[in-house]
Formats: C-alpha cells, structure tokens, sequence
C-alpha cells in the first residue's frame, strides 16, 4: 500500500479559503506600511550561516535550520571528527548556510551590502516567511510568516512613535482589539546595575521575559541557578511589581535606578515616547511592562510586544530599537528600529474571533451558468464585459444539470449566480439569483455590473 504523503511537523497547506484570508491580512498590513511611507523589499530564503551564528544568542543559535553543503558534505572531514559526538562542531564544517530565523538580521546585511544605494534613513517593509527548529505547537510554527517594518539609519523616538501608530492603525483596520506592551533595555540595564548584577544582564533578562509564562517563583528560582544573588533576587521584587500608570511607573523608577546613568536615559526615552503618544491622542492601549525583555541580542532601546485581549494566543506583534546590528557586519553607528506582525498568530486570532470580513471569504463575487449553444456564448461575452468593470467572476466550464453547477456555487461561496438561458437571451435580460437570501430578480444584461458593483 502506498504510503500517504505527509508536510513537516510544524508546517502547514493553505488552501484557496486560507489563502484568500492570508491576503487579506497581508494586503491590509501593506496598505499602512505604504501609507506611513515604506518601500518594500525582499532577501533570500537561505543565508550565508555567518551571517546568522550569533546574532540571536546561544537559545537563537540552536534554532537555526541548517543547510547541507551540496555533493559529499563530509569530503575533507577527517573520519575522527565525524565520531567525536559534537554536533555543533561538525555542523559549521558540513553547513555552510541556514534558513533565516527572521527578516531583521538579513535587511542589516542587506543595508551594509547596499549602503552606497540607499539614501538614509531607509524606510523598508518585508513579508516573507522565516523557520525556526522549535517544538511544534499550538500558535508556534517552524515555518511562518513575519511582516516586519523598520526605519534604519535614525535615532530619533519619532521613528518609536511612528511604529505606534503603525501597530494602532493595523490592528484597527484588522479588527482586533490589543495592548501594546513596551520597556526599554537601557531600563533593563539600569535594573541590573542597580541591584549589583550589570554582568550578568542578559541572564536577568532571558529569566524575567518568561514571568508571565512561568510565574515569579519560577523566575526567582532561574535566576538564582544563574548566579544572580539572593539579596539582588530579593531587590528584584518590587522593581518587577511596580503599579499605576505608566507615568507612575516611571516616575517610581527614577527614585529605584535614578543612580544609573543608562537606567535614567532609558526612563527618559520612555517618557519622550509617551508625551508624543499622548500629544498624538492615540487610542490604543499602552502599558510599560517592566518584566519586558524581549531575548534577542541585538535590542538597545524601546522594545514593543502586542497581545490580543480577546484570545489566548503568545504575541502577535514585536520589535524593538536596535543601535548597533550592522556593526557586526562591519558598518557601526547606524541605529534603526523595527517591529515585526506574525501573520499566522494574527490568522489564528482573526479566525477564533471570526473576524474577516464577507470579501474575505471567497474571490469569485457571479457563477454564470451554462446552458451551452448560443447561451453559452451570450454567457462568455457577458463574462468578459463583468471582468472588464474588474468584476470577480466565472462561467461554469460545462453544459452541466443545474443542479450541479448550482452546488458548485454554494461549495465555493459565490454569493450571486447569474441564470442566462433562453428566455432571457430572447428578452435581453439576466436571472440574479442572491445565493444567500434565495432571493431572484429579472433585470437588463446592461445593469448586471451596476447591481454586482
């Protein structure tokens, strides 16, 4: 018996119903890009593996999908090697490229590889897929969609706030109702420095981004296995438990890391951003979460995380200011800010919501059905005319029983049928007929495109 073909765990088929939905988020997200003036542009799916190595600390290393070198991979490879066990070793001598793990690093190489043709600051969104080797599950792929946005080549916190009202006006169109979620690394410094672990920032880091997965304990108790003291743990807590708005929030982080020269930079950032925020009359929801850490390397400043309110799902939206990431490919001091919307999670969240919108749902708006003979060819010239006025429509490709082309209709969600048969040849009129209400209605050929429109 033939085995059944089957995708990758963590990998999905979208269908035309799929499709026609993805589109839609993504035509929609392209629009704001664009208005807020974005161009667009693409990179390759595969990069060089010293590109990405690196670039996401030792957790992001580890979830690089790795490439084969073609032919024998292992020729030149002592045989002594190939046993030692170390697979980490081996995999840099065997691989010499990797699927990128997301759009960010790939557009610095791009803008260190093209600098001389970019006029700064550079505006660019990209919407392509990335993979990571995660473990598979429910809203976490290895393979998915990321549509990032990200200014390049400025350190103005207008380029911040013009990504604010990039996230408000997205979700708006979109229909979901979210929180943006912000903290600022300097701020994260700051906390470090003052509790006497500035060495240790990125352990304090990584474990406080997992308190709202994993809880407090569960936090206190990483840091402690990292090294991170117990007075400093304790020093911690009020920091991470801070109240108010967010105005209070930081004004209560003066009096804590005031001390800090990088902490108090981080505070000001933050109050820059939301005097304009506030100056803008923004209406999306803000909240300065200070167990925000956002675990890649590369963010210096403003970091940005969105939830969903209304459906259980990880972030659907999340960036942050990074000051230095060309540096690393050898052009420093060329600051940018970004944020990335992962279309699968705003999908899953569109769809349990019920969110998309009846255009959403279908491409074909008229079935012209075939009766064959002179009907048939009255029925393709009035195809071609409805194409003409950009009229999404279809004649059924056969001189089938109604019956049949009707359930073909109402199997694709086509909301109109249009009925041309010989009475209405003879009278030069159309049969309409709503698939939704049942309703029918007799009415010129000529008005046909009006009614449709």
């Amino acid at each position: 018996m033939t085995q059944k073909p089957s995708i990758p765990k963590g990998t999905r088929d979208f269908g035309p119903e799929e499709m026609i939905k993805r589109t839609y988020i993504f035509d929609t997200i392209k629009s704001v890009f664009r208005t807020c003036g974005f161009q667009p542009l693409e990179t390759p799916a595969m990069e060089n593996l010293s590109t990405l190595l690196g670039k996401y600390g030792d957790e992001g290393d580890k979830l690089l999908f790795k490439i084969l070198n073609s032919g024998d991979f292992l020729s030149g490879i002592p045989s002594e090697e190939t046993g030692q066990g170390n697979s980490n070793a081996l995999s840099t001598k065997i691989c010499e490229k990797g699927l990128r793990y997301d759009l960010t690093v790939p557009f610095a190489r791009y803008v260190v590889q093209h600098q001389n043709e970019i006029s700064f600051p550079f505006k660019r969104y990209q919407i392509q897929p990335v993979w990571r080797a995660d473990r598979p599950q429910k809203g976490r792929y290895r393979e998915f969609y990321q549509c990032d946005v990200d200014v390049i080549g400025s350190r103005s916190l207008i380029n911040e706030v013009e990504l604010i009202e990039i996230v408000e006006k997205v979700f708006a169109k979109l229909g979901i109702a979210v929180t943006l979620k912000m903290n600022n690394r300097k701020i994260l410094y700051g906390i470090a420095e003052t509790i006497g672990h500035a060495d240790k920032m990125m352990d304090i880091t990584i474990a406080i981004d997992k308190l709202e997965k994993i809880g407090i304990e569960a936090v206190n108790a990483q840091l402690r296995e990292n090294g991170i003291s117990e007075a400093a743990v304790q020093a911690l807590q009020p920091i991470l438990s801070l109240s108010g708005s967010n105005r209070d929030k930081l004004k209560q982080l003066r009096g804590v890391i005031g001390a800090s020269e990088t902490g108090l930079k981080g505070i000001e950032e933050m109050e820059t951003i939301f005097d304009y925020t506030e100056a803008l009359g923004t209406s999306l929801e803000i909240e300065l979460d200070l167990s925000l850490a956002r675990g890649l390397n590369y963010y210096t400043g403003a970091i940005f995380e969105v939830k969903s309110k209304d459906f259980a799902i990880g972030s659907i939206c999340g960036g942050g200011r990074y000051d230095d990431l060309t540096g690393i490919f050898g052009m420093p001091n060329m600051s940018g800010v970004g944020i990335s919307f992962g279309a699968d999670r705003i999908y899953d969240v569109m769809t349990g919501l019920d969110l998309f919108p009846p255009e959403a749902s279908g491409t074909t708006k008229v079935l012209l059905l075939n009766f064959g003979g002179e009907e048939e060819r009255a029925a393709l010239k009035l195809t071609k005319s409805l194409r003409e006025a950009d009229i999404a429509c279809e004649i059924y490709p056969e001189n089938a029983k109604m019956k049949k082309q009707m359930e073909y209709a109402n199997r694709r969600g086509v909301p109109y049928v249009a009925i041309l048969g010989s009475d209405e040849l003879a009278a030069g009129t159309v049969t309409v007929k709503n698939m939704g209400s049942g309703e029918q209605q007799s009415i010129a050929q000529a008005e046909l495109i009006n009614l449709l429109k």
